[in-house]
């Protein structure tokens, strides 16, 4: 089997702005994932992965959008682990991404863990802006591939 896992590696696809962009990321990020023999996390890619891209859906309104504009997603992969971004066309922040809030999120809503499921659980996490908009970021680090026994 060629071993690509020393090659670097990006996709980047459009996603539409609702609710069905999730799992056609999710699926992205596994697809992307299983490429290489020596890679991150791939559940955890996942989770983080739709926190990111339902948090860019929920929070850009598609009026304040350009007539709509896609959210796309980025996923990198390197020998170090992978890194995905979500770009979306609203400049504001997304909360506090990279500093733990004062106040723990409330246990009986529903909304307000994504940010820190991503801060838990990557080796770091950003945002930054672009050109039309931001980039919201993690990165996860490689994890050996389980070895397979002799046929």
């Amino acid at each position: 089997m060629h071993d690509r896992s020393h090659a670097p590696a990006s996709w980047r696809i459009a996603l539409p702005h609702s609710a069905a962009a999730v799992p056609v990321a999710r699926a992205l990020v596994r697809t992307a994932l299983a490429e290489l023999e020596h890679t991150a996390d791939g559940d955890t890619a996942e989770l983080l992965t739709a926190e990111l891209v339902a948090n860019a859906v929920e929070h850009t309104a598609v009026e304040r959008t350009a007539g709509g504009s896609p959210i796309e997603l980025v996923v990198e992969l390197l020998p170090t682990g992978c890194q995905v971004e979500v770009h979306d066309p609203d400049p504001r922040p997304p909360g506090d991404l990279t500093r733990p809030g004062v106040e723990p999120p409330d246990p009986w809503q529903e909304h307000g863990r994504g940010l820190l499921l991503i801060r838990a659980l990557s080796s770091s996490c950003g945002h930054r802006p672009t050109g039309s908009g931001k980039a919201v970021w993690f990165r996860l680090p490689a994890v050996p591939a389980p070895r397979r026994s002799p046929e």
